[in-house]
């Protein structure tokens, strides 16, 4: 029962990035995949925080969230293409930016997510 979980939470988070993906952007720079790694790191903080703040929320619960929409909507595998493309194409400063505003961004992220969950009551 738990791989339907992942599976349903997975289909849906894949869907997700793919309709981001969609949005009309006239740029060279990956933002799209950026602010996808982003909205996912917030997601995950989020899920894990409520999790270990709430007794009540599922483990089926987590599942879907954590590993099916997470895993299914975040891109790292994309993101590292994206940044070998720019070095591979000389941008070594849009690649450089790339990389540390996706680590530095998603690990706040991550925070903030956690942070988001402690208000929530329940």
């Amino acid at each position: 029962m738990n791989f339907l979980f992942v599976a349903l939470g997975g289909a849906l988070g894949a869907v997700l990035r793919y309709a981001i993906s969609l949005i009309p952007v006239k740029s060279g720079f990956p933002i799209l995949t950026l602010v996808t790694n982003i909205l996912g790191a917030v997601l995950i903080g989020f899920i894990v925080g409520l999790a270990d703040n709430h007794e009540g929320i599922s483990g089926n619960t987590v599942l879907f969230w954590k590993t099916g929409v997470c895993g299914g909507f975040t891109t790292f595998s994309t993101f590292s293409l994206e940044a070998v493309n720019l070095f591979e194409k000389k941008q070594y400063g849009a690649g450089g930016v790339y990389v540390a505003l996706s680590f530095a961004c998603c690990i706040v992220g991550v925070i903030c997510g956690k942070r988001l969950a402690a208000l929530v009551k329940g």
